[in-house]
Order: structure tokens, then sequence, then C-alpha cells
């Protein structure tokens, strides 16, 4: 689905240049017409004047009963010239000078700058850009690995944190930049584990803002959700909620439009996978945060493209 958006957009691109190509002929027509008719006037105006010129002669050497046809004579090459200027006029008005981009790629290029901005906004995790984020995060997981808290205050990891848990939370931090897929380790409980362990560093470092969204594909998985879970970070079911804490879907759509509102509403969506999802909407993917579970390695490389 990645590469048929890919393809989409290089479409839209292509269609884009097409149309830049197709308005610059548009704009060098018009005006290498506007500009024929401004020569043409031009001329016409110096006929004008010389006949003007003409007739101010004769009017000096005509006797008196020839000046009232000389006086209707330049009245008329005065109405003439008016409308000749109104009628330029008109047309430079007219003439589009900007190229009418087609709505749809205007509309593409809008979401995709505000996907961005909201993207840079919010999070990046590699070392050289947030030095100081990077040795928490590296601190809050060597903890987790090393000293574990079974009796840590709420959202905080309370369970055995293995050096491969530890390897794939890092991946997922440094080398994904906090938006990515990790192949799972073929146990839910395990995969539970590490997207626990991702939740509690992010809960130290932005708090009550951070909103985890669950995604998976029947009500028995997101119970074995909830309840690792709670088990993982010491919470309770009054941390699970559409407005509060932890948040559990059974439908893309939902989560999308929950974590639009999120967004708007200044708080931070983590949009979580779970591997039994066969095929992930690529609107999730608009978003800062987001970890997917995989058990095709070619998917896992697909959203990386």
């Amino acid at each position: 689905e990645i590469a048929t958006l890919q393809a989409s957009s290089k479409n839209l691109k292509n269609e884009l240049d097409q149309s830049h190509i197709a308005m610059g002929k548009v704009m060098q027509e018009a005006l290498s017409q506007f500009e024929q008719r401004k020569q043409s006037l031009e001329i016409a105006v110096e006929q004008l004047e010389k006949r003007q010129e003409r007739v101010r002669n004769e009017m000096k050497t005509s006797f008196a009963g020839v000046s009232q046809d000389l006086a209707i004579r330049v009245q008329g090459f005065k109405d003439y010239l008016t409308g000749s200027l109104q009628d330029l006029a008109a047309a430079a008005e007219q003439l589009q000078l900007l190229p009418q981009i087609p709505a749809e790629i205007v509309k593409h290029t809008v979401k995709a700058r505000k996907s961005r901005e909201s993207q840079s906004e919010i999070l990046q995790f590699a070392p050289a850009q947030f030095e100081e984020t990077a040795k928490t995060i590296h601190h809050l997981i060597g903890q987790y690995r090393n000293q574990p808290d079974y009796y840590g205050p709420p959202w905080q990891l309370r369970r055995t944190f293995g050096t491969v848990h530890a390897e794939l939370a890092s991946y997922w931090f440094f080398q994904n930049g906090g938006r990515g897929t990790l192949k799972t380790t073929g146990n839910q409980l395990q995969n539970i584990l590490i997207a626990s362990a991702i939740i509690s560093v992010l809960y130290q470092l932005y708090g009550n803002r951070l909103r985890p969204l669950v995604l998976t594909n029947s009500p028995e998985r997101l119970g074995d959700w909830r309840r690792g879970l709670q088990d993982c970070l010491g919470i309770d079911r009054q941390d699970f909620g559409p407005d509060r804490g932890l948040a559990l879907f059974e439908r893309s759509e939902a989560v999308v439009q929950k974590a639009e509102k999120l967004q708007k509403a200044r708080q931070i969506p983590l949009i979580i996978i779970d591997d039994s999802e066969g095929q992930v909407s690529l609107s999730l993917l608009q978003f800062s945060l987001w970890l997917a579970f995989s058990a095709d390695i070619k998917v896992m490389r697909n959203f990386h493209d």
C-alpha cells in the first residue's frame, strides 16, 4: 500500500509538473497576444496622432465653414482612442498571470505539509538533534533492564526487561525515530512488554499529554492488551477510556479520528498496532508516533520505505 501511495504521489507530482508546463504555455501565448495587441494599438495611436496633426494643420489653413467637420473628425478620434485603451485595460485584468493548480494536488500538498509540520513539532529522537532527550531515553531503558522496580509508581515499567526487549525499544526510538515497525517476538505478552516500556519512557518525557491508542482486530486480543498493560505499567481500569489514559480500538478509522482530536487538543497520540492486523491503513502513518508489530519482515521494510 505504501508503494501504491508513493506511485500515486509520483503521479500527482507529474500531473503538477505537466500542469505548470501547460499553464506556462498558456501564459506565454496570452502574453504574446497581449504584446501583439499592444503593438497594434501603439501603431494605431501613432497613426491617429499623425492624423490629428494633419487635422490641426487643416484647421489653420481652411476656412471657417470646414471647422465644424474637422471638430467632428477630432472627436471621433478621441472616442476611438478612449475605447481602445479601455479594451486594452480590460484584457490585462482578465489575463491570468498565475497558473491554477488542480484542487486535488493542492489538497494533497497541504495535507503532506501539515503532516510534516505536525511530526517535526512533537518528536524526533535522533541523538544528534536532541542529545538530552536521547540521554534520558537511554537512561530509562537501561534502568528498566538493569534495575527493575516491581513496585514503582503507575506508568513506570514494573516487569523484567531483557536485553532483547531493550534493543528493540532502542531501535524504535533511535532508528525508527519514534514511528515505525518492529518485528514481532511471536508472543503477544512480549510485544505488550516492549510497548509498555516505550509508553513508560514517553510518559516520563511528556506526562499526561501522552495518549496511547491500541489497535487490534478482536475483543479477545483487546482484553489481552488491557490486562498486559495493567500488569506491566501498574495501572487499573480507570486509566482506560476514550477521554483519559489508554484507549483500545478495533477499527483504524476510529483511531485516526481520535488521534486527530488529540492533536488539536495539543496532546500526543501514540498509536500501537497489534501484529494481528493483516493490513494497516495508511491514514495511521500520518501521525508523529506509531508502533506496529509486524510478523512479516517484508511488510516491515515496506513501512520504512
